[in-house]
């Protein structure tokens, strides 16, 4: 049963809603979930969050047969900041606890999504030891977990898996380059290649129908503003008003992707993907920084916001450059493309954090 509504009761935004009623008209049979029990660890985390939003849509539209949602979270009030609009419904059901630890309260489960995981440097470089615990004892509390459940995992990788190539040439899931194991960001990358290795194994060994998403830069509602990537520092300097100072020349590039189109592309693996194998999300085509923060700018509510370039700097400019972009035809052949052009994506963005 529902939760009652009232006037104090928050409720989703509308760039959120828009965003779930789109998905929901693709003609996928999403009658699948109904009825069906999901656990989402890292429920407060951008990517992780949507999936949340996307069930929730579905057990309002359902009633009768609820998507149940796990929503497994290390801090409860950060999750109940996230959510208020689903607090209250019984199939919305927090997990307080870390990832690293096992899940042993729950019997009955259909789908596991794995997202807790930090995305940005910021964050993770913070954060080496715990970030690696995050990636690898989380993946394999939850195989064990799904293992005893018969649950289908969804594992959320990254294209640093891939290390450092031939950036002009798009990367298919089975091309991959230099990773160096000492460098300081390696525990993020090195960790999610390893979780994919256990995710493989599980699937080899036990059985267990487990997936991986590897996914490129990914932008949206959500996102936090302050976590040191270049879209939020744009997205954050447009919304203050202020001119948008780049780091570098701009010259470097990034294939972005709009978080509707990459929670579209989970929620077919959750349903279709081929176990023990991995998936490009993102995008097959790359804008320069440049150009992003131009194009932010621009779509900005405050006229004249300027873009504004550096002194040169020749040891700065080597830190950046393309981290190439994704084939994304293994997902093409699951019938899915992204869709959203990156204005139509930045202006539902800064819709989302403008003020109502």
């Amino acid at each position: 049963m529902s939760a009652p509504m009232n006037e104090s009761t928050p409720a989703r935004h509308a760039v959120i809603a828009e965003d779930l009623a789109s998905i929901r008209q693709s003609p996928e049979d999403w009658q699948r979930f109904a009825g069906t029990q999901v656990l989402i660890a890292g429920a407060t985390g951008s990517l992780a969050a949507y999936l949340v939003e996307f069930f929730a849509s579905l057990s309002e539209q359902w009633p009768q047969r609820p998507v149940v949602i796990h929503a497994l979270a290390r801090s409860r009030e950060k999750l109940e900041r996230r959510f208020p609009h689903l607090l209250g419904h019984a199939w919305f059901r927090p997990l307080i606890q870390d990832v690293c630890d096992p899940v042993v309260d729950i019997e009955r489960l259909d789908y596991i999504v794995h997202g807790a995981s930090p995305g940005s440097p910021k964050y993770y470089l913070r954060d080496p030891v715990g970030t690696a615990r995050g990636n690898v004892l989380g993946a394999m509390n939850l195989l064990e977990l799904a293992r005893r459940t018969g649950a289908r995992l969804l594992f959320m990788s990254s294209g640093a898996v891939y290390g450092t190539g031939d950036s002009k040439a798009s990367i298919a899931e089975t091309d991959f380059g230099v990773l160096d194991p000492l460098d300081g960001t390696a525990c993020y990358s090195e960790s999610k290649r390893m979780a994919e290795t256990l995710c493989a194994d599980y699937w080899r060994q036990y059985g267990v129908p487990a997936v991986i998403a590897r996914i490129s830069h990914t932008y949206g509602p959500g996102v936090a503003l302050d976590d040191g990537r270049s879209f939020a520092d744009f997205i954050a300097d447009a919304l203050a008003g202020r001119d948008i100072v780049l780091n570098s020349d701009g010259s470097s590039s990034r294939p972005f992707c709009y978080i509707a189109d990459a929670t579209a592309a989970f929620l077919i693996l959750l349903l279709r993907g081929e176990a023990g194998q991995a998936y490009n999300v993102g995008m097959d085509r790359e804008m320069t920084i440049l150009q992003l923060a131009r194009l932010v700018a621009r779509l900005s509510a405050h006229p004249g916001l300027q873009v504004r370039l550096p002194p040169e700097h020749a040891e700065r400019q080597a830190e950046f450059r393309s981290s190439g972009h994704f084939d994304l035809a293994r997902m093409a052949r699951l019938g899915w493309r992204p869709t959203t052009e990156p204005e139509q994506g930045l202006q539902r963005t800064l819709r989302y954090f403008s003020p109502s």
